[in-house]
C-alpha cells in the first residue's frame, strides 16, 4: 500500500514538473529595459507549434482599447488584448528550447525570429528575439 501511494505521488510530481518545463501556459512579460510587467500572455501548443496572444495589458502605460497601429500585416489596427504575438516555434531535438518561431513587438510593429527556453524549473521563460546577428532577451514569469 505504501509503495503504491509513493509511486502515485512520484508520478504526479514528475508529470507536474514536466508540464512546467514548457513555454505553454500563462506568462507575465517583464520589460528588459524598465523591469515593468507589461502584459499577461498565454502560450499554447497546437500540432507541435507555439502560438501566443496578449490576454491582459498591464503596467502604467496600458490603455483600454489600444490597437496595434504599428503592425504592418494582418494584425494592423487589431486590439492589443487578444493580439497574436507568437507564431510558430517547435521544440528542438534533445534540448529544452523552442525555436524557429516569430514574435511581434506590438510597440514598434516589428516581428523577430524567436526562441523560448524555460528556466528555473519552468517558473521563468527566456524569450529571445533575433534580428540578423543581434538579439534581445526578456525573462517572463509564469503567472500563478
Amino acid at each position: 500500500m505504501k509503495t503504491t501511494l509513493a509511486a502515485i505521488l512520484f508520478s504526479v510530481t514528475a508529470v507536474s514538473a514536466m508540464a512546467q518545463s514548457t513555454p505553454v501556459g500563462l506568462w507575465r512579460n517583464v520589460d528588459d529595459k524598465t523591469g515593468e510587467v507589461k502584459a499577461e500572455i498565454s502560450i499554447a501548443e497546437t500540432h507541435g507549434a507555439l502560438s501566443g496572444r496578449i490576454e491582459k495589458a498591464l503596467g502604467k502605460d496600458a490603455k483600454p482599447g489600444a490597437v496595434c497601429s504599428e503592425c504592418s500585416d494582418d494584425r494592423k489596427d487589431k486590439p492589443m488584448v487578444g493580439l497574436d504575438i507568437i507564431r510558430g516555434g517547435k521544440k528542438a531535438e534533445n534540448k529544452d528550447v523552442w525555436e524557429g518561431g516569430k514574435i511581434l513587438d506590438p510597440e514598434n510593429g516589428k516581428e523577430y525570429r524567436a526562441s523560448f527556453t524555460p528556466i528555473e524549473g519552468g517558473k521563468k521563460l527566456e524569450v529571445r528575439g533575433y534580428l540578423g546577428p543581434f538579439w534581445r532577451t526578456q525573462t517572463w514569469n509564469r503567472a500563478q
